[in-house]
């Protein structure tokens, strides 16, 4: 510590006095509390409102003044919702796009005095700047954050909005005549039922309703006493992008139905009996029960009894069900034709015909209770957007929920879900990573496929080594998501007024796994636009070459080329023409149509060979083409970003920033 006279003669007597600082006249003096800074030519002063600490030698006193320490420092947020201008996209349609901009100013609280000269001089400081810009469903996911689903009755039962859930869910159960209160049977099982709270939200995040659902505990039940058979009524991916790509072909709009409490509509044929619910227990009848008329949620046979139901319905209406798809239903008059699609609860219509439509949803409406959502916009967790020019399906909103949930929200993005000749193996050196966190992360993925072909071969490859997955398996895995990040905004794209000819792609690579050298099978099918069925396939058996590799492929893709022939046939779109499929490989379509090659082919799974069949029937055409254009190159290995990026544009997959128009109904 120095102690030259020069310092003492320069000390002062203070306590907790303000100072300011000198600054030249275009900056503000601030008040701070100081003290003199030894072996240094200043003083120390800390800046009360930054709460840092600087050093300086012109310093102007001010022995009347104290600094009051209960002072406290306030901070507003001033939070300003702007509605950006509403585009007009064609004739009727529109859109619209909110942003919201959050400006955090610091205040001092009002018993700090500051001059007029200082607020003068502090409002030409102020940057006016937003810190960040959000879309409005960011802004409603950050207000869901503090929403709490109840996870018992008691605690619903504190809140008025979850009571008036529980009501709704029990005059639903009253109306559908679901149950009748017996006395209490000593030779019957009683199965238990329990209050499920969920806050059911928007595509944007917004909060749609408060939803109470009374479920049944069907862990309980044993079966051929409590139920025989059970059964979703699920369509299949491949079928409702099928129907979407059908649609914007022949330029019809999409729209959904939602039946409210689906399963309570379905009539049960065994006797089953419940508790009396917790919260709606009829006084004076304390120990009766309730016997079952008609299913409950959580029941196992509930999902049968409401497609028994549903599908009786439809028949006896006029409706044909298809036999390739047991939830698509058409029907066809002199006036047009109607197709719907079922998955579970959601019903999905469209058709030529406008008069078939509403009498159709005026009928189910009248049957059931029904919600009528009108113009397709999400399904199943995908985004659907009909415009003038295509119909776009994507899962932006489920794409951000999996960045979030994996710490991945802010990370930097890569122009390739997979390096360049990316190889994995079971044992590759590395620690092994957390087995439930992977495996999430993987099945997350494998449903962003859904919109996704561009994705299909990683999250098939990294689905390989769900058991024991290393730090290298996770890492690439976090690679798949950062390429997500950075392409948050894709989707698939059916154009509008395209031919309805079925075109199929297939290739392989040859012994692409490092562990068992097995080949990876890809296809995809289109009707001159986006694809609406893709796979990415390890194949069941060792190839000895290339070609048994593509013949292998196209065996596979054969069989899905058949399926889609039946089901555009139920779709009124018969296809006349054997559906050509195009293979990069002359020795596999060598093999496939000339059976002379028999000491080359002779090992192959007999399965395989019902692609002659196929050609032979007239089915399907087994025709050449160039590498350069084979778009199911992408489901078989890595591609250098050029080349990927090709093949994605061809699959139909863009951002949602090209699109144009939108359908307003």
């Amino acid at each position: 510590m120095c102690t030259s006279p020069d310092e003492i003669s320069s000390a002062k007597i203070y306590a907790d006095k303000i100072c300011r600082i000198r600054f030249p006249p275009t900056k503000i003096s601030l008040p701070t509390k100081f003290r003199r800074e030894s072996c240094e030519k200043g003083y120390r002063l800390y800046n009360i409102e930054t709460e840092k600490v600087i050093i300086s030698r012109d310093v102007i006193f001010s022995e009347n003044e104290c600094w009051d320490w209960n002072t406290k420092k306030e901070t507003s947020v001033n939070i300003q919702l702007t509605e950006i201008r509403e585009k007009e996209q064609g004739a009727e349609g529109s859109s619209y796009e909110l942003e919201e901009q959050l400006e955090v100013n610091e205040m001092p609280s009002s018993n700090t005095e500051t001059s007029d000269q200082e607020r003068e001089a502090g409002s030409q400081n102020v940057d006016h700047t937003p810190l960040k810009y959000k879309s409005i469903a960011e802004i409603y996911e950050k207000c869901n954050m503090c929403i709490i689903e109840p996870e018992s009755f008691e605690e619903a039962a504190k809140d008025d909005s979850w009571k008036k859930a529980m009501e709704a869910e029990i005059t639903m159960i009253e109306k559908n005549n679901t149950w009748e209160l017996v006395n209490r049977p000593f030779d019957k099982p009683i199965i238990g039922v329990k209050w499920i709270y969920k806050t059911k939200l928007n595509l944007n995040g917004s909060v749609q309703k408060n939803k109470a659902r009374l479920v049944a505990k069907g862990y309980s039940q044993k079966p051929g006493i409590d139920f025989n058979e059970t059964f979703a009524p699920v369509a299949r991916l491949d079928t409702v992008r099928t129907l979407v790509a059908v649609a914007a072909q022949r330029n019809w709009n999409l729209f959904q139905l939602d039946v409210k409490s689906a399963f309570l509509n379905g009539v049960l044929n065994e006797e089953v009996y419940v508790d009396q619910p917790s919260g709606f227990v009829m006084q004076g009848s304390e120990d009766k029960v309730y016997k079952l008329k008609k299913a409950l949620y959580g029941l196992k046979q509930a999902p049968r009894a409401w497609y028994d139901e549903i599908n009786s319905y439809f028949i006896k209406t006029g409706f044909y069900r298809s036999p390739s798809e047991a939830t698509l239903y058409t029907k066809m008059s002199t006036s047009g034709i109607l197709i719907v699609s079922l998955y579970v609860d959601d019903i999905i219509y469209t058709g030529s015909s406008k008069e078939m439509m509403a009498a159709f949803k005026d009928d189910m409406m009248r049957q059931y209770e029904m919600t009528d959502l009108g113009l397709l916009h999400h399904f199943l967790g995908l985004g659907v957007l009909q415009t003038n020019s295509c119909i776009f399906l994507h899962q932006k909103k489920y794409a951000k929920t999996l960045l979030d949930k994996f710490g991945l929200k802010d990370c930097k993005s890569v122009a390739t879900p997979l390096a360049v000749n990316e190889k994995l193996s079971k044992v590759d050196g590395s620690e092994l990573a957390d087995e439930t966190l992977y495996r999430q992360m993987v099945g997350s993925l494998l449903y962003l496929t859904a919109t996704r072909p561009d994705i299909m071969f990683a999250a098939s490859l990294l689905a390989r080594f769900m058991h024991n997955p290393t730090k290298k398996h996770m890492g690439t895995a976090k690679r798949v998501l950062r390429y997500v990040q950075g392409t948050i905004n894709y989707g698939i794209a059916y154009d509008k007024g395209k031919g309805a000819v079925l075109i199929g792609y297939c290739d392989s690579d040859w012994s692409g796994s490092e562990d068992d050298m097995r080949s990876t099978s890809g296809y995809a099918f289109n009707l001159g636009s986006g694809a609406f069925s893709w796979a990415s396939i390890k194949q069941s058996s060792v190839a000895l070459s290339t070609a048994e590799a593509e013949y292998m492929s196209a065996a596979e893709a054969t069989a899905q080329a058949m399926w889609l022939r039946f089901v555009l046939s139920d779709f009124g779109e018969e296809q006349v023409e054997p559906t050509q499929l195009l293979c990069d490989n002359t020795s596999a379509i060598a093999i496939s149509k000339n059976p002379v090659h028999h000491h080359k082919t002779r090992h192959i799974n007999r399965r395989f060979h019902f692609i002659r069949d196929a050609l032979q029937n007239g089915e399907i055409d087994l025709l050449y083409c160039k590498t350069e254009v084979q778009l199911a190159d992408i489901f078989t290995k890595p591609l250098a970003r050029d080349r990927f990026e090709y093949l994605r544009e061809a699959l139909g997959v863009i951002s949602a920033q090209h699109l144009e128009g939108s359908v307003s109904v």
